[in-house]
């Protein structure tokens, strides 16, 4: 099968299954948009067999590209993140089965049921981590794929995901054991977290930006009242 086929042109960044830290690219069908590219990278970036990247990423970019596809690391890496997936799934932690070499996926919305979607519980779930235990996650849910109605009532998206991503060449057996702990006490005190209202947003791409404030116990609110 012919896979060039299939789409009009694709985005990628290499900075996962590239193994670099800066980089990625662009490959376009049409002739004519990727002239048109080219000439806003050439103003904005530099030019097109640059990119803005200094020589040391393009370098670093060249042999990742390569090194990325070596059965050893494959394996070390698949198996890593799955030993993560299977090791959370057995803790009752709502995880998206069958994990995938990138990235372990947690629903949110499961973990959390009592935390409505317009409470943002994958945000609940991204705060928790790091509150508890300093882990960086990041939301794949409302916050940033959500949008508003005409009347500024929110409309969810599709799920409410986490996504723990594994970095390429950082995290030894011993960083994932301790995540693991992370959730043991994440999924004890599970039913005590509330969600967050969103304060301040920008118009694109809030998942970037946007402002939370912690929403307070409704039994607690109530006793005040």
């Amino acid at each position: 099968m012919n896979f060039a086929l299939l789409a009009d042109g694709f985005v990628m960044s290499a900075k996962k299954d590239g193994m670099v830290n800066m980089g990625g690219f662009l490959a376009l069908r049409n002739q004519e948009l990727a002239d048109a590219c080219k000439n806003l990278l050439i103003i904005t970036e530099g030019f097109t067999t640059y990119g803005g990247l200094s020589g040391r990423d393009m370098e670093a970019l060249a042999i990742g590209l390569v090194e990325v596809f070596q059965p050893d690391y494959l394996h070390y890496r698949i198996v890593s993140t799955t030993y993560l997936g299977e090791h959370l799934n057995k803790l009752g932690v709502p995880v998206i089965l069958p994990v995938g070499g990138h990235a372990v996926y947690i629903d949110a919305a499961k973990m959390y049921p009592h935390i409505p979607l317009n409470e943002y519980p994958g945000q609940a779930l991204v705060g928790e981590m790091y509150r508890v235990g300093g882990v960086r996650s990041v939301e794949v849910g409302s916050v940033m794929f959500g949008k508003y109605d005409d009347q500024g009532n929110l409309i969810p998206a599709a799920r409410e995901l986490v996504r723990l991503a594994l970095p390429r060449r950082v995290y030894t057996q011993s960083h994932l054991d301790y995540v693991i702990e992370v959730f043991e006490q994440l999924v004890k005190d599970k039913n005590n977290v509330r969600g967050y209202k969103i304060i301040k947003e920008t118009k694109f791409l809030r998942h970037f930006t946007a402002h939370f404030e912690p929403l307070q116990n409704k039994m607690v609110e109530q006793a005040v009242i």
